[in-house]
């Protein structure tokens, strides 16, 4: 690939800079007509004919043969199987992220709290975990036991009573990571099931596939649309869009460092998104250089120059200030600060999925095992919504038990309002308590 179109520049001090960006963050996320017909049909035909359809849809999808769900059914002892075959580095290394994870998200957990009123009346919250939580895992060739662990330890954290987990096995390929990762994690029951079948199985039950209160985990198109439309019946994580990094650099550092991490972001996919805010010209030039060196030795170096080209970007930036301002605008995903001294310019981060402070705090440091979630808001949801963690498979209730005195003083109050509205009842219920 030539220099020319190997990725774009940009310099934030142009008078379009904005019109620009904003174009190069767009992304349009809505699926296709066939994808949403397929997905609405598959969703119609396992809450119809639960187990039927869904070993109807994975014989043809996976290239099965199995009669019933329960040949779909991983035993326990086959988890423990995968976990013990593993080489030992590498279940070392699984162990020792599932620690760090672990150990992180045990400081999330919430705490039922109440107060008492001079009048006797008690106000609070109780916090209580899901009863049952659904896991959608990537299966076949592909292996993601990282996402094993970033679903399933904060909903074992939380107190989730049963954790289910469910991953395609195409043409009967199981990956021995995934599995091992679901032995270290305690998920519950392994379902060898994929796609949109897998998805409605969670959401509405079948016959011997239990119905979840909660879906999480990344998938395909067609389990994205599931998700989505899933949605109200069970809760999600999130309809996820591609994955992004953002590094903003003072000109120090190495910058076959900065590259690189612009490339583990690139890998992932041809439109995931790999943009470098930097006050440095010449470090910016020094960066492309890089690119243009280290691109030839990557494996998978085809998506990555088509990512790069697509949506990457090199942006010379005035300052820091003015970075960080754009940063808080694109509110990215993950967020590189590549400086001398990052610190104080974290706390000028507002928005963002996870901020890695200083040259050392690489972002995929993060996606297997710095300890923090990797499930992160994209597309500028970071403006609104948290990384995934242990909250979001706890649900908080309201506590109210007011006492007599308490229930006099308001009821005046309370009937005012409802009259204001005019609901009569909500008045005289009230009233009644005078």
């Amino acid at each position: 690939m030539s220099q020319a179109n190997t990725i774009r520049f940009m310099n934030a001090g142009a008078p379009d800079f904005g019109e620009a960006l904003n174009a190069l963050l767009r992304y349009d996320t809505s699926t296709s007509n066939d994808v949403q017909q397929a997905v609405m049909e598959i969703l119609r035909e396992v809450r119809t004919h639960g187990d039927q359809a869904v070993v109807s849809y994975t014989n043809r999808f996976d290239q099965l043969g199995v009669a019933d769900v329960s040949a779909l059914e991983l035993p326990r002892a086959a988890l423990q199987a995968a976990l013990d075959g593993l080489p030992s580095e590498s279940r070392a290394a699984l162990e020792c992220a599932a620690d760090r994870v672990r150990s992180y998200h045990q400081r999330q957990v919430l705490e039922s709290w109440s107060f008492t009123e001079a009048n006797g009346t008690r106000l609070g919250q109780k916090v209580t975990p899901l009863d049952r939580a659904g896991l959608y895992v990537p299966g076949g060739k592909a292996s993601y036991p990282s996402s094993v662990l970033m679903n399933a330890i904060p909903a074992k954290v939380a107190g989730v009573s049963e954790l289910i987990m469910v991953t395609p096995t195409p043409w009967g390929e199981r990956n021995p990571l995934v599995l091992a990762a679901a032995a270290i994690t305690g998920v519950d029951r392994v379902f060898t099931i994929g796609g949109a079948q897998a998805v409605a199985a969670l959401a509405y039950g079948t016959q011997t596939i239990p119905q979840v209160d909660k879906i999480v985990g990344p998938g395909n198109a067609y389990v994205a649309e599931a998700k989505r439309r899933v949605f109200g019946t069970v809760g999600i994580d999130m309809v996820a869009g591609p994955s992004e990094v953002l590094i903003i650099s003072d000109g120090t550092g190495n910058p076959d460092w900065v590259a690189m991490d612009l490339f583990a972001q690139a890998e992932h996919d041809e439109i995931a998104q790999s943009i470098l805010l930097c006050t440095s010209q010449s470090f910016i030039d020094a960066v492309l250089a890089s690119i243009i060196k280290l691109l030839p030795e990557m494996q998978r170096r085809d998506i990555i120059a088509a990512s790069l080209a697509n949506r990457g970007a090199l942006i010379k930036v005035a300052d820091l200030d003015e970075a960080c301002a754009i940063a808080n605008h694109i509110a990215p995903e993950h967020l590189e600060l590549a400086i001398e001294d990052a610190g104080p310019w974290a706390d000028k981060i507002r928005h963002a999925g996870a901020i890695f402070v200083g040259h050392c705090s690489v972002e995929s440091l993060g996606d297997y095992c710095a300890g923090p979630n990797h499930v992160l808001p994209t597309m500028r949801s970071a403006r609104f919504s948290s990384p995934l963690g242990v909250y979001d498979f706890q649900k908080r209730t309201s506590i109210i038990h007011m006492s007599p005195l308490g229930a006099a003083a308001l009821a005046p109050v309370a009937a005012t309002l409802a009259y204001g509205e005019g609901l009569q009842a909500h008045a005289r219920s009230a009233e009644y308590r005078k």
